[in-house]
């Protein structure tokens, strides 16, 4: 696949930036079969590599950390306390593999930062006797994360839609964004599975399920790649399985929950999304990180899944086997163990593989081979980029016939300052779109929706430390939370509605009061009296709780911000129960990266609605949810506790994971992962087993009927569950294997026919193998993990089957709207 990097109008500019002259006394080498775009990338950057030298090998292997400048000048390298200084002049001679976040680490303008690095991919394509410039990454967890774009839900909103097209669609216009303004790969999706949800990343997970976070991710991806962008799966592997959910924590869990579990994501994207590269995770498992893990970075993931792209360090991460880890003795030591695992790129900076790794090459401790394997994988991707093509420009589309941009190495950046938006109206109605789909009701006494007319509450007391806080829909990688806090005084680049502007908007006949009552985590109760007395003079409580997003310990939820358990941060529970026993009735709103538990509200509150920081959109979303104007249609992608301490409180789990009588703890969850709730009725019916034998090769059939018997539209979810109930290895009591979303308008209904392929009940035997085995099944067709409406039960018959990465991933599906006046089972 070839992809053009940037925009083929502004190939061969009129000049270039002046910069450092390449490797003297060596052959000029700009003109090459390398050059020509009808080779195969393959042939290109094996005719690249043989006039190589090491130095120039190796510096595609790294990136340099930059941030683009706000004036228009050439990038400038970024300064961290974990990295020495960078010296371009000295690196870029010999080329340079990547730029780490010219957009993402500073406030610029887009205009004005794609010009920036315009000049500087000038520069470094002309400092270098191949004329190869370096590939620009940025993240992308929850929309292009620089200044102006817009902040989209994060990956457990993604999660609680169940509805990859719409994940898909989202990534399609993040990755043009990205693509428009000279950007080539994205950090994106995280593909960990929670398995403690006191983990900080919570967030920036799908949910706790891995065939939900598997087509999801697949689905972001495959839009990422759609647009030109490489897209990037992380953390491989056992990242959110660290000891009680800390950051970083080692990993210990068994082959099996590893293989069947945190794997099984990763294969899927590999194997559906044409993915094109993979991040390893920081943490060990039992022993071993990730960044040195030969058998997992080459033995699986190449060897057996087939996967041809590159692998980049996750930050720091290769240095980390030296200074963390303690599994290297010195950096080089560090550079040869990754190389040789599997690890292809250094990021976000050069540590390990600038001098330490040419000096171990030179004392024979690594390979020459090994760099040989990574930059071609290096160079295939580039030219996959256009980034080898001889008519290759720096200058990006969104720069193209703009005027002030006049090729690289000119242009007014005062006159391009403004003119090019990553946010488009475009671009808002799909973030609205997605987080509407996400809100999640979970309890409603009947209060919802505020209807408007003479049952519409007339005082509303907006409530809580996230009533009128314009961040409070941010996770901790949207870029005004975290790059835009470290600039006070910058603008926050868009428009970010509060909950009370977006109540008031939504509901301008109600009067509506506000009170912080508390802070988000601090300890001060002095503003429940205020609190108290607005509710008491209202007609209606809205209490919005949940968390701040930061980064390290400056936030509740985000990288670094892990929980000691999943009470409330803060007074924020006391807050709830002062307001509960105030006696006007309660509606929650919760504004979180991760699932709490909410005491009392479970039982007392009149409604609770879940909102996973739901983007620049997402109080307008929550508002319209809150009139039914939009029906709510999201579930929940993680289980919410019931009690705080009952961890870890994921459904995926065995018999001895449940409640039992020799235990007095109770992880029940208190809303179950797939839970949520409408503002209408379904009656699911007339479940019909067609095929309800088949051999381990085969498959089963089913199908029922889905009627919406309410007064409005709504979406019911439909989930497929399997649960084995006696197999040769402890099996989770039910995992979700396929899921399908149908909008149905009131009256209507649909039957749903599933195939359900055999290979779906495989599992890690005790052999290591993945194995179907003969037995009784139950495939049970649910609202959640904790609702099955209807079960088929089906049996395996013939010999045990050994499967593998080529196995069948997902059941069919096919639905049939039927007319109102059919009753009946099959169509």
């Amino acid at each position: 696949m070839t992809v053009n990097s940037d925009n083929a109008a502004a190939r061969t500019p009129a000049g270039a930036a002046a910069g450092p002259a390449p490797v003297s006394g060596a052959t000029d080498h700009r003109d090459g079969p390398w050059r020509d775009p009808g080779l195969a990338p393959g042939g290109r950057a094996d005719a690249l590599i043989a006039v190589m030298t090491l130095q120039e090998k190796i510096s595609q292997l790294f990136g340099v950390w930059v941030g683009a400048s706000d004036e228009g000048a050439e990038v400038a390298p970024f300064q961290h306390d974990m990295e020495e200084a960078v010296v371009l002049d000295d690196l870029l001679p010999h080329g340079l593999g990547q730029l780490t976040r010219p957009f993402g680490t500073a406030p610029v303008d887009p205009a004005v930062g794609a010009l920036s690095l315009s000049r500087t991919q000038a520069r470094i394509a002309a400092a270098n006797r191949f004329g190869i410039p370096a590939l620009a990454h940025e993240e992308c967890l929850a929309g292009f994360a620089t200044w102006g774009a817009t902040a989209y839900p994060v990956p457990l909103s993604w999660g609680a839609t169940f509805h990859p097209e719409l994940i898909a669609e989202m990534a399609t216009s993040i990755g043009r964004d990205m693509r428009s303004v000279g950007v080539h790969q994205g950090l994106a999706p995280v593909l960990d599975v929670v398995r403690d949800a006191r983990w900080g990343r919570v967030e920036e997970t799908i949910g706790e399920d891995p065939y939900l976070v598997g087509t999801v991710a697949t689905a972001y991806v495959q839009g990422l790649e759609s647009a030109g962008i490489v897209a990037t799966l992380k953390h491989f592997a056992g990242y959110s399985a660290s000891r009680a959910g800390r950051n970083l924590a080692p990993v210990a869990m068994g082959t099996r929950e590893r293989a069947d579990i945190i794997l099984t994501p990763f294969e899927m994207a590999v194997r559906d999304s044409g993915v094109r590269s993979v991040m390893h995770a920081y943490t060990d498992t039992d022993g071993i990180p990730s960044a040195a893990d030969r058998p997992l970075l080459t033995g699986l993931l190449r060897d057996t899944w087939g996967f041809d792209g590159t692998v980049v360090a996750d930050y720091f991460g290769i240095a980390f086997l030296k200074t963390l880890h303690g599994v290297a003795g010195t950096f080089g030591e560090a550079a040869g163990a990754a190389l040789g695992a599997g690890v292809d790129v250094e990021l976000p900076t050069v540590k390990t593989f600038g001098r330490p790794l040419t000096e171990a090459i030179a004392q024979g401790l690594v390979p020459e081979a090994l760099v040989d394997r990574a930059v071609r994988r290096v160079l295939i991707q580039k030219a996959q980029l256009g980034l080898l093509d001889a008519d290759w420009g720096p200058v990006p589309a969104a720069l193209v016939g703009a005027e002030g941009a006049n090729g690289s190495a000119g242009g007014d950046p005062e006159a391009l300052r403004g003119t090019v938006r990553l946010d488009s109206d475009e671009n808002r109605a799909l973030a609205r779109r997605v987080a509407e789909q996400a809100v999640v009701l979970l309890r409603n006494d009947g209060i919802l929706p505020l209807v408007a007319g003479a049952g519409a509450p007339a005082r509303i007391a907006l409530i809580g430390p996230n009533a009128d806080a314009p961040t409070a829909v941010l996770g901790c990688y949207a870029f005004p939370v975290h790059v835009g806090g470290q600039h006070p005084g910058t603008p926050l680049g868009v428009e970010l509605p509060t909950l009370r502007e977006a109540c008031a908007a939504e509901f301008p006949d109600c009067e509506i009061v506000t009170a912080r009552g508390s802070d988000i985590d601090g300890p001060a109760t002095d503003g429940f009296g205020e609190a108290v007395d607005l509710a008491r003079s209202a007609d209606l409580v809205i209490l919005a709780l949940g968390d701040r997003a930061g980064l390290f310990g400056r936030g509740t939820s985000g990288e670094g911000c892990d929980a000691e358990n999943l009470a409330l941060p803060g007074v924020q529970q006391q807050l709830l129960d002062t307001l509960l026993d105030a006696g006007t009735p309660v509606v929650v709103v919760l504004l979180a990266g991760r699932p709490y538990a909410l005491g009392r509200a479970v039982e007392e509150a009149a409604a609770v609605v879940q909102s996973f920081f739901p983007g620049e959109e997402g109080t307008t979303a929550i508002a319209s949810v809150l009139s039914g104007r939009t029906g709510p249609s999201g579930r929940l992608p993680v289980s919410v506790p019931r009690h705080p301490g009952s961890q870890p409180s994921t459904y995926l789990t065995a018999r001895l994971g449940h409640s039992s009588d020799v235990s007095s703890v109770d992880p029940t969850p208190a809303f179950g992962f797939g839970h949520g709730l409408t503002y209408t009725a379904f009656e699911w019916s007339d479940l019909v087993v067609e095929r309800g034998r088949a051999s381990t090769d085969g498959e089963f059939t089913l199908s029922c009927t889905i009627r919406n018997t309410g007064a409005r539209e709504g979406t019911e979810v439909v989930q497929l569950y399997l649960h084995d109930p006696v197999a040769s290895v402890v099996q989770p009591v039910q995992r979700l294997i396929g899921y399908v979303r149908l909008d149905l308008d009131a009256g209507r209904a649909a039957r749903v026919r599933v195939t359900v392929p055999a290979d779906l009940s495989s599992f890690t035997g005790r052999e290591g193998h993945r194995i179907v085995e003969p037995g009784d099944l139950e495939l049970r067709l649910s609202a959640s993990s904790t609702d099955a409406r209807l079960t088929a039960r089906v049996t395996l018959t013939g010999p045990v089957r050994t499967v593998d990465h080529t196995r069948r991933l997902h059941m069919s599906v096919q639905t049939e709207v039927l007319n109102d006046a059919s009753r009946s089972g099959a169509p």
